[in-house]
């Protein structure tokens, strides 16, 4: 069961109204099921429309920023947990620890990092919470087809491929990030070029 979700997201809207207008939906469909979200503290972009549609519905959202990006990234006003750390790795960490699964919107940089690192972790055995794409308009179909080719190739394995789920529908998204993690112990599973 699901009681909070880290969505990591862009600190823009993106070029197109449908990345907004997801991540509404989404949103709609966390505080509809008293699903939590967990995010990276900030009121503008993606991040800021998430909050602000969690809340709006009547949800609650946790957010989780550094002090030095405070003023950056513009710390939301309106949250009633905001928690303010010393690093980027501290945010990463105290966001994993908050939330029992992680989903990723469309974003950048920041955004690719995040998601793959808690697949990493999830990989390693540090933790067995599931991560998701939410695949707006096709937005990751190249990144996914990359993560398929790397399997492929023989550089994922193919239980650990399938930590990586997508779907472009909100609700059948968390449907399937609400299910039970079966995943063999990490030390049975990884080679040394996956570590």
């Amino acid at each position: 069961m699901l009681h909070r979700l880290c969505v990591f997201c862009g600190s823009s809207p993106g070029s197109s109204p449908v990345y907004r207008a997801a991540a509404e939906r989404l949103a709609r469909e966390m505080a509809a099921r008293g699903i939590g979200l967990v995010f990276g503290g900030g009121c503008v972009g993606l991040m800021g429309v998430m909050a602000d549609a969690v809340l709006g519905a009547g949800g609650h959202a946790i957010g989780v920023i550094p002090q030095a990006m405070v003023a950056r990234e513009i710390a939301h006003p309106g949250l009633p947990d905001l928690r303010i750390v010393k690093s980027m790795h501290e945010r990463k960490a105290t966001m994993a620890e908050l939330s029992d699964a992680f989903v990723a919107l469309p974003g950048g940089y920041g955004t690719f990092e995040e998601f793959f690192e808690v697949v990493t972790w999830t990989q390693l055995g540090l933790h067995r919470k599931r991560c998701g794409l939410l695949n707006v308009g096709g937005f990751y179909d190249p990144l996914l087809a990359l993560v398929d080719r790397a399997s492929g190739t023989g550089f994922i394995k193919p239980q650990n491929r399938a930590i990586v789920m997508a779907d472009d529908d909100p609700a059948r998204l968390l449907d399937r990030l609400a299910e039970p993690l079966h995943q063999p112990d990490a030390r049975s599973v990884l080679t040394p070029d996956e570590i």
